[in-house]
Formats: C-alpha cells, sequence, structure tokens
C-alpha cells in the first residue's frame, strides 16, 4: 500500500517544484519510519527522534536553523525566570521572533527557507503551548501541597521538562514541518507508550491515505485547467461576471485539495509512529488529546483513536453549515491552539469582536502579506451576518422552512471561503483587492445586507413589543380614570 502511495504520486512530482517536492519526500519516508519508532525504549525513542528532526533542519534549513534554536532557548530562558508568567512572555516573544525573521533582510541576513518557515511557524505554537502546560503544573503541585489531594486536571505534566526535553520536543522529526501540532504531554506520552506495537497502526495508517491519490489528482486536474496566475492578468478582466465569480470557487477547490493530501499524509505519519494514540474513551481533541482521566476495563478490548493528531476533517469541512463551524474542521490542532491561548485572552468581550482578535492573530501567525489579514479579518464579518440571519428569519421558520434556510446558507458559507480564500493565496493587498473589486465585493456586500437586515427586523420587534407595552399602560390609566370617575358618583 506504501509503494502504491507513492507510486499515485508520480505525475504530481512533474508538476511541483522543488521545494514541494522536498515536502512530499519527507512526507512519504515519514509513514514507513514510523513503524520503526514503535520498538525502541524511551530514551532511544526520544534521542532517535531528536537526531533525525535535527538532520531534517539542517539539511533543509542550514544556516537559518539558528533561528528555530534561538526561539527555543529564549523559551528555555523564560520559563526558568518566570513559571507564573511564562505563558504570556513566551507569547510575546515567540511573536516578536517572528516579525525579526520575517524582516530578517532589513538588517543584511540573507531570507530564510520556506522548510525555515514552516518550523519556526509549528515552533512557535509549540513553545507558547509548553510555557502554559509549565504553568499548570506549578499551580497544581501548590493546589495539591495546600489542599493535601491530587489534582483533578486531565492530561497535566508530571515534572518540568529539561532543557534536553524542551529540544526534543521542538525537533522531534513527527510533523516537524508539516504539522500536526501536539502539546508537550502528547509527546511524552508518546515517549512512554507500554506496549507500542500492540496499538493499532497499519488500519487506521491506510484509511487515512486512501483518499491522498485523489486528492492529489483533483488538485492536478483543476490546477492544470484553473491556474492562479492567471487571475492577474488583464485578460482575466475580459470575461463574464458569473465565469470571474466560478473561478474563485475553482481556486478554493484546488487549495482544499492540496491541503487535504498534504494533511493526510503528515496524520499517516503520526499514526505509523503511533504519537497521539489514545482510548476512544479518553474522548481527545485534536491538539489537546484527553479530555476525562479514562481507566479501560482490563476484561474488555480497548479501542483506540488517534484524534488528537488529526488536522484536517475534510467531509465536514465542505459540508457544515456555517462560517463559524467551517473553522473547527480546518487545521483542526491549530484551531485548538488558537481557541485554548489566544481567545480567552481577547481584550474584547463581544463574540464577532473576540473571533475578529482571534483571526488577526492568526493572520500575522502566518505572515505579514497583506492578503492574510484582508482574509482572515473578513471572517467575523460573515460570522455577524449569519448570527443576524439565524436570529431574525432561521429562527421563525418551521422544520422544512429551516432545512431550506440551512441549504441556502451552507451555499453562501462555502461561496465567502471561496471568496476569502483569493487573498490568501493572492497575499498581496492589490491582487485581492483587484480580484474582489472584479466580482463587485459580493461577499462583503451579501453579509452587510444580513447584518442591516438583521437588525432592521429586530428593530421592528422591538417596536412592536414598545407599542403593545405602551397600550397596555394606557389601557391601565383609562381603568383607573372610569374608577376614580365611579368612586366620585358615588
Amino acid at each position: 500500500m506504501i509503494t502504491l502511495y507513492c507510486v499515485c504520486f508520480v505525475p504530481v512530482c512533474r508538476e511541483m517544484s522543488p521545494d514541494e517536492l522536498v515536502y512530499l519526500g519527507i512526507l512519504a519516508a515519514s509513514i514507513p519510519i514510523g513503524f520503526l519508532f514503535r520498538y525502541p525504549s524511551p530514551p532511544v525513542k526520544q534521542g532517535a527522534a531528536l537526531l533525525l528532526g535535527l538532520s531534517i533542519t539542517i539539511a533543509t534549513c542550514q544556516v537559518h536553523a539558528l533561528h528555530s534554536l534561538v526561539t527555543v532557548l529564549g523559551t528555555w530562558i523564560i520559563i526558568k525566570s518566570s513559571w507564573r508568567s511564562a505563558p504570556a512572555l513566551s507569547l510575546a516573544w515567540t511573536f516578536l521572533y517572528l516579525l525579526f525573521f520575517r524582516l530578517v533582510t532589513w538588517f543584511g541576513l540573507p531570507p530564510p527557507t520556506p522548510f525555515a518557515n514552516a518550523i519556526q511557524l509549528l515552533l512557535t505554537l509549540k513553545m507558547v503551548s509548553l510555557a502554559n502546560e509549565v504553568q499548570s503544573f506549578h499551580l497544581e503541585k501548590k493546589q495539591e501541597v495546600s489542599s493535601f489531594s491530587k489534582s483533578p486536571v486531565v492530561g497535566g505534566l508530571s515534572q518540568e521538562p529539561s532543557l534536553y526535553d524542551m529540544i526534543a520536543y521542538s525537533y522531534c522529526y513527527v510533523g516537524i514541518m508539516t504539522g500536526p501540532f501536539f502539546r508537550f504531554q502528547t509527546y511524552v506520552d508518546w515517549l512512554r507508550q507500554p506496549s507500542s506495537l500492540d496499538l493499532p497502526g497499519w488500519v487506521p495508517c491506510m484509511l487515512r491515505l486512501r483518499l491522498v491519490p485523489v486528492y492529489g489528482a483533483l488538485f492536478l486536474t483543476a490546477n492544470m485547467y484553473f491556474p492562479l496566475a492567471y487571475v492577474r492578468t488583464e485578460e482575466f478582466l475580459e470575461h463574464h461576471f458569473f465565469f470571474r465569480l466560478f473561478y474563485m470557487t475553482v481556486v478554493f477547490f484546488v487549495f482544499r485539495m492540496r491541503f487535504y493530501a498534504a494533511w493526510c499524509g503528515a496524520e499517516a505519519g503520526c499514526i505509523s509512529a503511533g504519537l497521539g494514540c489514545y482510548p476512544e474513551g479518553a474522548l481527545s481533541k485534536p491538539g489537546g488529546g484527553p479530555t476525562v482521566n479514562y481507566s479501560p476495563d482490563p476484561e474488555s478490548p480497548v479501542v483506540y483513536d488517534f484524534k488528537t493528531i488529526q488536522n484536517i476533517d475534510p467531509y465536514n469541512t465542505d459540508f457544515c453549515v456555517k462560517v463559524r463551524h467551517g473553522m473547527r474542521y480546518w487545521n483542526m490542532t491549530v484551531q485548538w491552539w488558537l481557541h485554548h491561548y489566544i481567545y480567552p485572552n481577547s481584550p474584547f468581550k463581544a463574540y464577532a469582536l473576540k473571533a475578529g482578535w482571534t483571526m488577526f492573530i492568526s493572520a500575522y501567525w502566518h505572515g505579514l502579506h497583506a492578503g492574510y489579514y484582508l482574509s482572515f479579518l473578513t471572517i467575523p464579518l460573515c460570522i455577524a451576518a449569519e448570527s443576524a440571519m439565524e436570529a431574525s428569519v432561521r429562527a421563525k421558520l418551521g422544520p422544512r422552512g429551516q432545512s431550506a434556510f440551512d441549504w441556502v446558507h451552507w451555499f453562501l458559507k462555502m461561496r465567502a471561503y471561496d471568496y476569502m480564500c483569493m487573498g490568501f493565496v493572492l497575499l498581496k493587498a492589490s491582487d485581492t483587492v483587484h480580484y474582489w473589486t472584479s466580482i463587485y465585493f459580493i461577499i462583503h456586500i451579501i453579509a452587510l445586507a444580513c447584518i442591516l437586515f438583521g437588525r432592521l427586523m429586530k428593530g421592528g420587534k422591538r417596536e412592536r413589543k414598545k407599542s403593545e407595552k405602551e397600550e397596555k399602560i394606557e389601557g391601565e390609566k383609562k381603568e383607573v380614570k372610569q374608577e376614580d370617575v365611579r368612586e366620585k358618583t358615588e
């Protein structure tokens, strides 16, 4: 099956850049190598995974590998200096270093390779998460001492990691530049698996890979006939409005197929190594791991899953109804990171504003290209629009009406993501605005119209309630006056 998987990608290789071929090679090699990591003891497994990860980093990044090392050492110093403030300080440190990393040419330094950028992005997530885990460990330890009882927290550290542990976690070969993101505790659980050879491997791995050739073929075919570069030409504007509108649908389709193939392959690399394998009863979450303390029945067979390292859910990405739900099934481990470390610390209280803040941080994490910000900051507008329509329209419909509303909602959700994807892939503000202008900013207009309609409907409802209340008060006043007249007459 692995051979068949690699053969199916031979046509893809002919159409890929040298950098993309390196990514594909690392992904393909990580799958068979992963099965070998089920044999060694924890110390050997940790050292071998570190050595392989460092080899990949140095081979692909060369001198730029120093950026990741500086990031790790800086985080270690922060954690050792002040574990209480480590989460905030590590976030500031890693994000500021990301800024320096992207502007190194301003300081006369050579630009980093794309591989260094990929490693730096994932390392940023790991360091912030690790700082939060260390803080939780110390707080739980203090609570145990004061209350004389063990902390009920799920998935907490048993000890503070050493510098070697941090470096080994940071450069672990599994998903080092392709993801998915996983917490330090997930990494520790992987090292300490008591019987790795008894855990499922081949079957879930093949199940995750079965559609990868299909995604790759669809990506190649659609990209061949609808290249992104065509959007930037003057000839593109000569086409009919509906052709220009349709083009973004195909571009997003190409975008999805590419990432579906890459992330499913990356997940297969984790599955083959046994990383993120937990009993189903642990109710694991992508990125976060187990959410409950689960003790399996020794007399019953244990069923395992790999939800902890699941990064994509293609079916729900395509067929969920709402914009807000679409984000949950795309880059799922990163979404968990944003939800736990960025969203709760937002300076705003309103949901749409908190979502906007989270999307802004996500855009910054991706890069400094204006297209990221134009795309990500359109999401809160779409969320506000769908909330307004749900409250003012869907809530008043019957079962059939709500079903029809949901189909329309799904169609508009997909078009909204098509629209936002153009900014994500075109990158430049001029190119993004140029395309959005060619389709008359249709999604922005629809979203604003929905918000306005929803507010008008709510306003009308408030006016009706107000008039009913006033009529009731006036009626009560008339009754009081009539009572006074009767009393005077008597």
